[in-house]
């Protein structure tokens, strides 16, 4: 039997992974900047977490969900998003404790499963990035969110994106809201989906984010919710629109952006990229907003929360195309090439004391002639290349080659200790 990986699954191989970490580097830093720190959670959780968190109604849970019951007959699902988790982990342990610094703000890299028909950028395994913020109900919380997603697209290199705006309002806006959504689609019933007529039920908002035409013919004349905004919930939107236009960041206010996850309150946003190369329309690749209430649905205490996520695998796509000199290979710093009686030691020797120092080193462990070490040193791009020999180990001298223009240097072993001074001299 031939084995494969399983479909929607694609192996991210060494050629690949070094595009991976320099971006993951890249955000990793970036997070930091803004004095947000890492939470790992486990890859999967009691069903409940995410039934309770995305809604019984969302695609999430009703198609998408990888979900089982374990040896001891658990319930479990593989994790199809990152929020659920990481509130689960605010509750359980106890991080809203008075001694814990509000806001909590954390990010998190990890592979999250999703049953979905496998497309560009989008795979049954993929990664999601995301920051979570809890603990602040000020517009300016929600404001540093849109602010950070924004300039990271920026830091990336991404272009032609745009920032998509919305609100769910408070608990009386969405109540009011939802009775409209149930009166305007309650004459069509017969003509819905069956997903949506089972929506109409539970959660007429999750109807607005049907993919169905046979729905999307009533989608444009439904009810908006900007119409059902009270003062409370317009005071707070028009000020996070207001900073917004202080910082010069432009937008769009989406009357018909929902989100696909239940727990959302307050403002909703989505960053879209357009490129025709990738995708015929505008694409979403950053998402996210304002959940006031999952903190309390996992019982703990009332916290106020904002959060993004990012698909990886949509943004290196992205990148690809975008900006693809983000992804040139840098190659190493050393190739040691050696060849002699007793040179082989005294390479391993002057590759440690290199790596020590911080520099990439390789050297030719299956000893071939000089000619295919030098080859070799081509194809891993060395920006500079060691020749010992058994002269060289017997008068302690090395010499170094630039292979960008053949720029040679001689030094004794004295001098690796102070490398990257010494090298120095060949870049003069």
């Amino acid at each position: 039997m031939k084995v494969q990986k399983p479909k929607g699954t694609v192996d991210i191989l060494p050629d690949q992974s070094g595009s991976w970490e320099k971006v993951e580097q890249i955000l990793r830093d970036f997070f930091k900047q803004a004095n947000y720190r890492e939470i790992r959670t486990p890859s999967f959780e009691n069903y409940e977490v995410f039934s309770r968190s995305s809604g019984e109604t969302s695609d999430v849970v009703e198609k998408e969900m990888y979900d089982f019951n374990d040896k001891g007959g658990r319930h479990i699902a593989l994790r199809p998003e990152g929020t659920a988790g990481v509130v689960r982990a605010y509750v359980e342990d106890k991080l809203y404790a008075p001694e814990v610094v509000k806001p909590l703000n954390v990010y998190y890299i990890e592979s999250t499963f999703r049953y979905e028909r496998p497309q560009a950028g989008r795979q049954r395994e993929f990664h999601q990035i995301g920051i979570e913020s809890f603990g602040s109900d000020n517009p300016l919380a929600d404001v540093e969110t849109i602010v950070l997603a924004h300039d990271l697209l920026a830091k990336l290199g991404v272009k032609n994106y745009e920032l998509h705006l919305n609100t769910l309002g408070n608990e009386e806006v969405r109540q009011n809201y939802h009775d409209a959504l149930v009166n305007y689609f309650e004459p069509l019933r017969d003509q819905l989906s069956d997903d949506s007529k089972r929506r109409l039920e539970k959660n007429p908002l999750r109807i607005l984010d049907s993919k169905d035409e046979q729905d999307q013919q009533f989608l444009d004349d439904a009810p908006k919710i900007i119409d059902y905004l009270n003062d409370e919930a317009k005071e707070n939107f028009d000020k996070i629109l207001a900073i917004l236009d202080q910082l010069g960041i432009k937008y769009v206010i989406d009357n018909d952006l929902v989100r696909g996850l239940d727990y959302y309150t307050g403002v909703i946003f989505e960053f879209m990229v357009e490129d025709k190369s990738i995708w015929q329309s505008k694409s979403t690749i950053l998402g996210g907003g304002r959940y006031n209430h999952l903190v309390e649905e996992f019982d703990g205490p009332a916290t106020p929360a904002v959060g993004f996520g990012i698909g990886e695998e949509r943004l290196m796509l992205v990148l690809q195309k975008q900006n693809p000199a983000l992804f040139t290979d840098e190659g190493i710093d050393f190739f040691i090439t050696n060849i002699g009686e007793g040179t082989e030691i005294k390479t391993v020797e002057i590759a440690r004391a290199l790596r020590k120092q911080g520099f990439k080193v390789q050297y030719d462990v299956d000893q071939k002639k000089l000619k295919a070490q030098f080859k070799k040193a081509d194809r891993v791009h060395a920006k500079y290349v060691i020749t010992l020999g058994e002269k060289e180990v017997e008068n302690e001298t090395l010499n170094i080659k630039r292979l960008q223009d053949g720029k040679t240097l001689d030094l004794k072993f004295s001098d690796i200790e102070n490398m990257q001074e010494n090298i120095a001299k060949l870049e003069d």
